[in-house]
């Protein structure tokens, strides 16, 4: 509460990259909350706690405005995704609270990207339905995130025309060497290209894992590879330079 108070949450962005180009096409917006006394407190910790609480609303809108704000500044094809908690569905204001984020930073819509899990549809699946197709009115795209880990993913694609499917990382860990893992992420990828979705493999650290990815036809790739998170102030000299090589990015370590 004391932290939500003082307003010292702070944003930080992990790039997504585009496996056609080899170019960044966004940046994924992540809270990070640096505690005097307790050091580096993980979202894992953080999130759960601000939903049971009700402080989530707040902390949601926040990063909404700022991401939207500080995106506004980046080049026209670069894109912002931000995730919206199950808890944030509860509350009537989510899909003013994005016109306003929208309308405040002159954002275009289509370069915001808001990132869902399955979990929406556990309670209330048709009201939060109903938001999720005012919020893609507003020309926002919607994300599935940690595809596959959730309960009947194949019927929440059938009823919400999903612009993305990311691909987690629980998958992507194994796939040099699981047989398994390689055949989910190629039956994503190509279930995703039937629907007219992109998709985007997490956690990408290795050059091998890499190479699999791309070979089973993703879109996009985001992970250690190309780059920790790195803090708003970091953003313009990351792309200035092209993106000749993975391991010629910056690195920054933000634990």
């Amino acid at each position: 509460r004391a932290a939500i108070d003082q307003d010292v949450l702070e944003i930080y962005y992990q790039p997504l990259v585009n496996l056609q180009t080899n170019r960044i096409s966004g940046f994924e917006a992540l809270s990070r909350w640096n505690d005097p006394q307790r050091g580096f407190v993980p979202p894992s910790i953080f999130i759960p706690l601000a939903e049971e609480i009700g402080l989530i609303d707040v902390i949601g809108e926040r990063v909404l405005m700022r991401a939207c704000t500080q995106a506004a500044s980046w080049p026209e094809d670069i894109t912002v995704a931000v995730n919206l908690s199950a808890a944030q569905f509860k509350s009537a204001h989510l899909v003013s609270a994005v016109k306003n984020a929208l309308a405040t930073s002159g954002l275009r819509p289509s370069r915001l990207e808001v990132e869902i899990t399955e979990s929406i549809f556990l309670k209330d699946s048709e009201s939060n339905l109903v938001v999720l197709t005012q919020l893609g009115d507003l020309g926002v795209k919607i994300s599935m995130d940690d595809f596959g880990t959730g309960y009947s993913s194949l019927s929440y694609l059938h009823s919400f025309p999903f612009d993305k499917i990311k691909i987690d990382r629980s998958f992507v860990r194994d796939l040099p060497t699981s047989l398994s893992s390689a055949a989910i992420v190629r039956a994503v990828c190509g279930l995703a290209r039937s629907f007219g979705a992109s998709t985007t493999a997490e956690g990408v650290e290795t050059d091998d894992q890499l190479t699999q990815i791309r070979a089973e036809g993703c879109t996009e790739v985001q992970g250690y590879i190309f780059g920790r998170p790195l803090p708003a102030s970091e953003i313009p000299l990351l792309l200035s330079r092209l993106l000749p090589a993975p391991r010629e990015l910056p690195v920054v370590d933000s634990r």
